[in-house]
């Protein structure tokens, strides 16, 4: 306290607290906060908003496992076989290098020593023939094995990935400096490819991307040690082979690593060796399509000479990043733009001493505001306080644009503008010392009540909620990327068509009291008995499905009139459906600065995996049991089967709606649903040859119902197990391993 006083009689209340504010300051830089980081990183991004990396220079050309490829050699994973052919014609087209942006973890389930066991009818001659074939993962080996192919490999968050059985070549480091395991991005695990393949590559790397706390991808690590492996980027050990390199040279310092690379070659890293990637903005000519590639489609010369990154851009395989100047940018596009940014010298660098440059600066604009407020007016104040900040602001950006460099004016900025206000005000009230009884007796009509409402009204908003039992519903559209696909020269007609989409279907929800959760792009969350009590949410979920079901009928019929006047094509909406009922908890979900009212719990989770088994029972609708308890009495319901979802281990009935009560009532579904009862009770009690004439009675039954798909999968599983029957453990259930 004495010591306080003094430095106020010394320095003045305002230069008093304006230099104990800077230190507050810097004391603050130096925890750096994650708001303050997130403060920081905006900046950065911004700045690549203003003046993204120019990108004519293409070093990089991305073969893309996407939805055509899919649509023409089989949906992921393939066969190894196609990847060896897929490697084979990029090395005669004379890509110099290839790197996986995929991970083959487990031995090809379609390798001819481990497919001949399924098969049926086959003589022993043919089958000793086909295991003698090479493996699949054998002929992908032999089609890498001599060239400058690099697989990926990945760390994982947890100590479930399989160790190695066996030693397995690792990339060299050299360390110029002192140890950098303390600064290391570390995972417990390292998911690795199968050994045959892991030796025949030329290099291997970790593909691993890690976004920030806001979701957003800015750096990736160069270096990372998992699983007790201190191992390469993907990227940086394509750069590696292809420039005939051994080691990877890390130079540290006591603060951290400073830049990983290859003697001639130095890339600057943050302390923890990541690389701040420059990004260019997403652009799909970095692309070519992997069947075309194998096709040999592809003009020679968007291959020869490049460094080519296999990966996928297809949506369903969810690998998807957000980036400062994208929302949505594939991940291998990332691990391009890397090796983009690395050959063309357009890398950026938070160097290590940028902390002590930052603070510093603080420290000369802060003190430069504080011990001058007391000699100057405000209005000199002000302007000087401006022109601070816009030399700051003008120093920093000067050396990304120019230099390459990420330097942080955010924090000496908001240091110095706090402290001038904080100055200002204290000034204020200092030359206004006569308002202050005035204040005070305003003061008293402010309303205590009003007061306390007000600081009681942030709690509203507290993270967490309440439990309940809940209706949860997904839905999604069939086929969405083809009727996308026909709008790719009018992006503003796709955004009317959603909307034509997304308005019927909202209203069914909402006028069944429904609450709409989300829109993921053409797919629908929503829930019932929340935040308003539904004592009948089942029924209102399923007259919610049927309703959105109508409505879509409604509107292809209109598009489709709209189609033939135009000439335009026309592809009907179909969508999925899935309904689950269980307890959940119900509330505010997310961070502290940003959360939606949501719900959380496993029906949720198991009522989106209803939406996706839905387009394999070839039906509009899938409900679990625990909603149609209640609501079966009131629908058309059909059960469907006894399955496990991916992710669970407890068998659920699945049920389907084909209609509302005048179908319940009409004759032909009480013919159909006694017939497919019986089916179902046959089939489980293994009576196969019951089953099947059962089966034949119920296609009979059900004409105009529309259950073709359903009556083709119980034919192909009666006639697998009349060749083949279950075990004395089968107790009908039928398990999904994908989503």
């Amino acid at each position: 306290m004495r010591v306080l006083k003094r430095l106020v009689r010394w320095f003045g209340v305002r230069r008093t607290v304006g230099l104990g504010l800077l230190a507050a300051f810097v004391a603050l830089r130096i925890w750096d906060p994650a708001p303050l980081e997130n403060l920081r990183l905006r900046v950065f991004d911004f700045y690549q908003t203003l003046k993204p990396r120019d990108a004519q220079a293409r070093p990089v050309v991305i073969v893309d496992i996407d939805e055509a490829s899919m649509r023409s050699l089989g949906q992921w994973p393939w066969p190894r076989t196609i990847v060896a052919d897929l490697v084979a014609r990029l090395r005669a087209y004379g890509s110099v290098a290839i790197g996986f942006d995929v991970i083959f973890a487990e031995a090809d389930r379609l390798s001819p020593q481990m497919a001949v066991d399924t098969f049926r009818g086959v003589d022993e001659e043919t089958r000793a023939k086909l295991r003698n074939l090479p493996s699949n993962d054998q002929v992908l080996a032999d089609a890498i094995r001599g060239g400058r192919v690099i697989l990926g490999q990945s760390g994982v968050g947890t100590l479930d990935a399989p160790a190695a059985s066996e030693p397995l070549p690792q990339t060299g480091f050299a360390v110029i400096g002192p140890d950098p395991a303390a600064f290391l991005v570390t995972f417990p695990s390292l998911l690795r490819n199968v050994p045959v393949l892991e030796k025949a590559a030329a290099g291997r790397g970790l593909l691993t991307i890690r976004n920030e706390q806001d979701g957003i991808v800015r750096r990736v690590p160069m270096v990372a040690k998992a699983g007790g492996i201190t191992a390469p980027a993907l990227t940086l050990d394509m750069l590696r082979v292809v420039t005939g390199s051994g080691a990877v040279v890390m130079r540290t310092d006591a603060a951290g690593i400073r830049s990983v690379g290859f003697p001639g070659y130095e890339l600057p890293t943050d302390r923890n060796g990541q690389i701040w990637i420059y990004f260019s903005p997403h652009d799909q000519s970095r692309y070519v399509s992997a069947a075309d590639v194998i096709a040999g489609r592809v003009p020679p010369e968007r291959l020869a000479g490049k460094l080519a990154l296999i990966g996928t851009s297809a949506v369903g395989l969810l690998d998807t990043k957000t980036t400062p100047l994208d929302a949505v940018m594939p991940g291998v596009e990332v691990h391009a733009q890397v090796l983009e940014t690395a050959l063309t010298g357009a890398t950026l660098s938070y160097p290590n001493y940028a902390i002590l440059a930052e603070l510093g600066t603080a420290v000369i604009a802060g003190a430069a505001i504080a011990l001058l407020s007391p000699v100057m007016g405000a209005v000199a104040l002000f302007a000087l306080a401006l022109a601070a900040i816009a030399v700051l602001a003008g120093l920093s950006w000067y050396f990304f644009s120019a230099q390459g460099l990420l330097l942080d004016v955010t924090f000496a900025l908001l240091a110095t503008f706090i402290i001038y206000v904080t100055l200002v005000i204290i000034g204020y009230f200092r030359e206004q010392a006569d308002r202050r009884r005035i204040r005070s007796a305003f003061s008293q009509y402010l309303s205590p009540a009003l007061v306390e409402q007000l600081a009681q009204s942030p709690e509203k908003l507290k993270l967490g909620g309440e439990s309940k039992t809940m209706t949860i519903m997904f839905s999604d559209v069939r086929g969405f990327t083809s009727i996308s696909e026909t709008y790719k020269s009018d992006p503003q007609g796709l955004t009317q068509l959603m909307n034509r989409f997304l308005t019927p279907l909202t209203n069914a929800i909402i006028d069944r009291r429904g609450t709409i959760d989300k829109y993921m792009g053409d797919a629908i969350m929503a829930f019932w008995n929340a935040p308003i009590d539904d004592p009948d949410h089942e029924v209102h979920a399923c007259q919610a499905a049927l309703d959105m079901l109508a409505r879509i009928d409604a509107l292809n019929e209109e598009r489709m009139r709209e189609g033939r006047e135009s000439g335009q094509p026309f592809i009907p909406f179909n969508m999925g459906i899935g309904l689950n009922t269980g307890q959940c908890v119900v509330g505010n979900m997310g961070s502290d600065l940003r959360f939606d009212y949501s719900v959380l719990g496993d029906p949720v989770n198991l009522a989106s995996r209803l939406e996706g088994r839905s387009k394999s029972y070839g039906v509009p609708i899938i409900a679990g049991a625990a909603t149609m308890e209640k609501a079966r009495s009131r629908f058309a319901a059909l059960e469907l089967d006894l399955i496990t979802v991916k992710g669970k281990s407890e068998p659920e009935y699945i049920y389907t709606i084909l209609g509302a009560d005048d179908v319940l009532a009409s004759e032909d579904f009480r013919r159909m649903s006694e017939a497919h009862e019986r089916m179902l009770k046959l089939y489980r009690g293994r009576d196969w040859a019951g089953a099947w004439d059962a089966l034949q009675s119920t296609r009979q039954a059900a004409n105009g119902f529309r259950l073709d798909e359903i009556f083709a999968i119980y034919e192909a599983r009666i006639r697998a197990f009349q060749d083949a029957p279950p075990g004395d453990d089968w107790n009908g259930v039928y398990a999904f391993d994908t989503k």
